[in-house]
């Protein structure tokens, strides 16, 4: 079986090589346990946005393959990473030791065992105080919010019914099931927009708890910038959600009334 880990860096020195340190030995522990008989076969990709701070020198050196994209954007970076993969099955985590990186062979294991198709891990119900500054809790919440209301319908076949952390960007999912998503965000709201397609879809969705640390490095995210642009498009998502359903709906009518044979 073969594997994708996929992490996204931008100047990301200081926390790139402990993040690929911890899932390298986590990895290979769980070959020795978790995978034992069958273990997996991972492809480490770091998707870099021409860091200066030797980020993509330390993940060389560390057994990763490193991909240049030149183009700006969180999302960008990973629908690279994405054409880029060769596993069956896709890992993401972020360069700078903020997600669990050791808990990513656990997450494979618990899709495969309970044939999910995409997992997406939760960093609000166990966030420590200090993991995430004030203005970025209530980004989120705000974000979370307009999910549950939004696409309250799209949540119906998730097991919680909700989807706590809208925004996470600890994932591991099928790469089968990519074609059947409609993935267009170069920016943050990226995160956003994967898990959303894949509830519309129909996919096997599942959020997890995760613990959620203090980032290695400074941060780059602007809180209300992101925020702006990924409310804006939650906005236009919904417009767009609605006018799919619409049409469903009036397929079925629109070619009974044109072709009442069926199609040839």
């Amino acid at each position: 079986m073969r594997a994708t880990l996929v992490i996204p860096t931008l100047n990301e020195a200081d926390g790139i090589g402990h993040t690929l340190r911890t899932f390298r030995e986590a990895a290979e522990e769980a070959n020795r346990s978790l995978f034992l008989g069958s273990p997996v076969e991972w492809e480490v990709l770091v998707v870099d946005g021409r860091s200066t701070d030797g980020t993509p020198e330390i993940a060389r050196s560390l057994g990763a393959k490193v991909v240049q994209e030149p183009r700006k954007g969180y999302g960008r970076a990973y629908r690279t990473g994405f054409e880029e993969a060769t596993g069956e099955y896709i890992a993401t985590l972020d360069g700078d030791g903020t997600y669990p990186a050791e808990l990513v062979p656990w997450f494979l294991l618990h899709l495969l065992h309970h044939k999910k198709d995409f997992l997406t891990g939760d960093r609000l119900t166990y966030l420590a105080p200090k993991s995430m500054t004030t203005e970025h809790r209530i980004g989120n919440f705000l974000l979370n919010l307009l999910v549950s209301v939004f696409f309250h319908s799209c949540l119906q076949g998730v097991p919680a019914r909700i989807l706590v952390d809208s925004q996470s960007g600890f994932w591991v999912f099928r790469r089968a099931v990519l074609p059947s998503l409609r993935l267009t965000q170069d920016g943050m709201a990226f995160s956003e927009e994967i898990k959303l397609e894949a509830m519309i879809r129909g996919l096997k969705f599942e959020e997890v708890p995760i613990h959620y640390a203090e980032r290695w490095g400074r941060p780059k995210l602007s809180s209300w910038r992101d925020g702006l642009h990924n409310m804006m498009f939650l906005v236009r998502k919904r417009f767009q959600v609605s006018q799919e359903t619409r049409m469903a709906h009036r397929l079925p009518v629109t070619q009974a009334s044109t072709s009442p044979q069926g199609p040839a």
